[in-house]
């Protein structure tokens, strides 16, 4: 089956191509977070939000796409000298983001890059304003001073810059080797000082315990002797108690019929006793003049118990 092209099918044709191409060069579908500068014959007309817009086809054209989103650069290693002569590599992190489209396109021929070179010559006069010890203490004050210049500088390209953090400290080995001697002799430092801590608290502790024992002996004996004391005086007094509450029965006992024989008795039996056990003890035996006369004897101590009662 022969199909040819008659003059009008190729016109009908060549129309339908154009128009498609018409449709395709007057759409334009802009993203969320994104703006487009349109140039209308070569020359700024507007910017574009994100949403569906028409363009005239052949006269406007899309010139630049931007971004709104925060955009990450990575900083290339740069090295920077501080004000101790100290020689240091330094990586960093820069986070900007555009906020006016037409500035970023007409103001600065590539944001990005120029903002990266001038966050590597704001850091190495920072850096050179800044002792080796500081660098590290003193970062996130450096990282401030980075973001205030680029901010300022960046301000007409239509950038904002967010942050700057610096990701790295590159130090030369001798440095390192320096630094390392250092630490190492402050650790041992730190570890003498605290031992010696450790030594003095250990023999106070020791002191102290010895001092508490001896004033707890001392208390102790002290505590015993009063209790011996008062035992002993106890003792007396309980003997005492008891003698004159014997001498007063023997009276009650005395006073009645009988009771003076009895105490007679009594006497002369115990001077016998006592009289024996002496004759026991020594070989050397002392007599009374009247030994005989015992009745005699135990009629005077009976007199004297008489007396006393």
């Amino acid at each position: 089956m022969n199909f040819s092209l008659t003059p009008e099918s190729v016109l009908a044709i060549g129309f339908a191509v154009a128009v498609v191409i018409v449709v395709l060069k007057s759409a334009r579908i802009v993203p969320q977070r994104s703006n487009y500068v349109i140039e209308r014959l070569g020359k700024y007309n507007r910017t574009l939000d994100s949403g569906f817009h028409f363009l005239i086809p052949f006269i406007d054209k899309v010139a630049y796409q931007h971004t709104l989103k925060e955009e990450v650069i990575d900083v290339e290693r740069q090295a920077c000298v501080t004000r101790d002569n100290i020689q240091v590599g330094i990586n960093g992190v820069l986070y900007i983001q555009v906020v006016d489209a037409h500035k970023a396109s007409y103001g600065i021929n590539d944001y990005r890059y120029a903002a990266s070179q001038l966050a590597q010559t704001t850091m190495r006069s920072v850096i050179g304003q800044t002792d080796l010890d500081k660098t590290f203490e003193e970062r996130a004050q450096i990282n401030e001073v980075v973001v205030q210049a680029l901010d300022e500088a960046a301000a007409p390209w239509g950038i904002k810059v967010l942050r700057y953090e610096i990701s790295d400290i590159e130090l030369p080995m001798s440095i390192k080797d320096a630094l390392e001697q250092q630490m190492r002799a402050e650790r041992e430092r730190r570890a003498a000082i605290a031992k010696s801590e450790g030594e003095r608290q250990a023999m106070i502790n020791v002191s102290e315990g010895h001092k508490q024992e001896v004033i707890n002996l001392s208390e102790a004996e002290k505590q015993k002797q009063i209790n011996e004391a008062e035992g002993r005086a106890r003792e007396i007094e309980l003997i005492a108690e008891a003698t004159a509450e014997g001498l007063g029965k023997i009276a009650q006992v005395i006073q009645q019929p009988g009771g003076q024989d009895a105490v007679s008795l009594r006497v002369a039996e115990q001077y016998v006793k006592e009289f024996g056990n002496l004759a026991k003890e020594t070989n050397t035996l002392i007599l009374p003049a009247q030994l005989a006369d015992i009745g005699s004897a135990v009629a005077g101590l009976t007199e004297i118990i008489k007396k006393k009662s």
